[in-house]
């Protein structure tokens, strides 16, 4: 999603966003004393407990992004602390900033440290998607958790089924464009079909049937790590629901997240934490809540991973901002110089 680069643009687009959210909170808005409340019997310990488990779910994301990567581009391949690095940077600008910046902005990341940019671009970008496709294993295995334990409103069942719908539709389509690296790119004919298969050579990791593996395995251990901090965070803010409810909660959290109308979606968050947990006789007040609670730990992670590894790659929030889009790519790659022709074919040439 590319954010207008005007301030009129930009206020058209928060404006409406920011009216949504006030309606949101008109229309579904809690009790702020219960809601205030409900923070004066916060568990700290289990709040570092949640903390904790959030960042072991990040870690082994990332080294699932990582694999992905290895099998995209010949080596060298990132080392793993600038994969971390540059995952730590997406968090904190999907934290911060609307639309998915963040996917666009870990890619910015590690081309700086490529030379070829622009190649290194779309393939990074493919990498980025087949990354998000292996969400849908855990998703999956997640929600036929909640469906068959947990008590689920009839309102959440379609969005659900949507949702898993949709999913195995994005994962067909990464497996049919998928490309392994197996020749230089420098052999393809023109710009345009170039960066589209650098891009499909970031799907390679699909045609990988042992690194596809390793990747889903650990973007389940993330997910997992995620649900235990969920169940945390409930025991935390005093529900002592059990595990399916915890499920439910994240499940729904993420469909609410999926497309971020501003900044973290507060309040529509909020929304889809407490509603389901009204089925098991909490509070609103109270869900809403822990929705901040849960929002705010989740966040915290994400923007102080975020800002360390800012700092390291020597950037500034304005300038995570300005994030490079894919027509800068082609600037960039424009830019180049022309593929080297080999000695021999470049001597025929010219004695000819």
């Amino acid at each position: 999603m590319r954010l207008p680069r005007t301030p009129a643009g930009r206020l058209a687009l928060v404006v409406p966003a920011f009216a949504l959210m006030i309606a949101l909170l008109v229309w579904r808005g809690p009790d702020w004393n219960l809601v205030a409340d409900a923070f004066r019997f916060v568990a700290w310990q289990w709040v570092v407990a949640a903390i904790a488990l959030n960042l072991l779910s990040v870690i082994a994301r990332a080294a699932a992004w990582q694999r992905v990567i290895e099998q995209a581009m010949p080596p060298p391949t990132p080392p793993f602390r600038t994969v971390f690095s540059a995952f730590g940077v997406g968090l904190f600008a999907n934290a911060v900033l609307p639309g998915r910046i963040g996917e666009l902005a870990r890619v910015a990341v590690l081309t700086r440290r490529q030379e070829r940019r622009s190649d290194a671009w779309a393939t990074l970008v493919g990498t980025v998607f087949a990354h998000r496709v292996f969400d849908l294993f855990p998703t999956l295995l997640l929600i036929l958790y909640v469906v068959a334990t947990a008590k689920i409103p009839h309102w959440a069942l379609t969005s659900l089924t949507t949702f898993v719908a949709v999913g195995f539709g994005v994962f067909a389509f990464a497996l049919a464009s998928a490309r392994r690296h197996h020749r230089s790119v420098l052999v393809e004919a023109g710009r345009a079909r170039r960066l589209v298969t650098m891009a499909r050579h970031g799907l390679g990791v699909m045609r990988a049937p042992v690194a596809a593996a390793i990747a889903a395995l650990l973007q389940c251990v993330g997910w997992g790590c995620q649900l235990l901090a969920v169940w945390a965070a409930m025991r935390a803010f005093d529900i002592h629901e059990p595990l399916p409810a915890a499920g439910l909660v994240l499940v729904l959290m993420n469909i609410a997240m999926l497309f971020p109308l501003w900044p973290g979606n507060v309040g529509l968050v909020q929304a889809a934490v407490a509603l389901p947990l009204v089925s098991y006789g909490v509070a609103y007040a109270k869900g809403f809540a822990f929705g901040i609670g849960l929002q705010a730990i989740e966040m915290s992670v994400g923007v102080g991973i975020g800002l360390i590894f800012l700092a390291r790659e020597g950037l500034s929030y304005a300038m995570l901002k300005r994030m490079p889009g894919a027509e800068q790519a082609e600037v960039s790659e424009s830019d180049e110089a022309e593929p080297v022709e080999e000695p021999a074919r470049a001597r025929a040439r010219i004695t000819g």
